[in-house]
């Protein structure tokens, strides 16, 4: 479908955000990640994570975001992507609690593509994206790929743009991503992600 230039109106009880698709071909330079020096932070792989734990740690780092479509699906098609061989986890964990999230998916033979990335509230502007980051692209293109690849949208935090272009990502490819508000499905309290206005959908009498 092609939209007509100019406004589109978007259905009420729906999120719209442009989503960008942004890659990296290039593998970084020897030497040049940035390592772990804060006491207590430790960035590591995840074997088999606990659904529970999983999506507590999704929820909290991605709720101000909306990140919704890991969410909307069922407990066991969950589990499933989470332990499928083609999925790989990090984690950032501060003091033995998972603070940030990293997951890679290398179900495309030659490309990963960098599903969930990012860090609870408590860390930001600490720097630990960036370590993150750092370490990510280090072990996503030593398994081998050639392309690493992620999508990000208007929703998403303010900075995310200009942080992924710092980190060797260049823009591919715009879409429009629309969905049913997960507010008014249940997913995440009505409160949840004040700058993102919620419409009601309209009701028949």
């Amino acid at each position: 479908m092609v939209l007509p230039d100019g406004f589109t109106d978007i259905p009420l009880g729906k999120i719209a955000a442009i989503a960008t698709i942004l890659e990296r071909r290039e593998p970084p330079e020897t030497g040049s990640h940035i390592a772990i020096d804060q006491p207590g932070w430790r960035f590591a792989l995840v074997e088999a994570p606990d659904l529970d734990w999983y999506s507590d740690l999704i929820r909290r780092v991605g709720s101000h975001h909306l990140w919704y479509q890991r969410l909307i699906q069922s407990p066991d098609a969950i589990t499933a992507k989470i332990t499928s061989p083609a999925t790989v986890i990090h984690a950032l964990f501060v003091d033995g609690t998972a603070q940030g999230i990293a997951e890679l998916d290398f179900s495309q033979k030659g490309a990963a593509e960098l599903v969930y990335f990012g860090v609870t509230p408590e860390l930001a502007g600490s720097g630990a994206a960036h370590v993150m980051m750092s370490q990510l692209v280090r072990f996503a293109f030593g398994r081998g790929i050639e392309r690493l690849w992620l999508h990000t949208n208007t929703i998403d935090h303010p900075r995310a743009m200009a942080f992924y272009h710092r980190a060797g990502f260049t823009p591919v490819r715009q879409m429009l991503e629309l969905a049913d508000d997960p507010r008014l499905i249940g997913l995440f309290p009505r409160e949840t992600a004040p700058q993102v206005p919620l419409f009601e959908p309209a009701t028949s009498d």
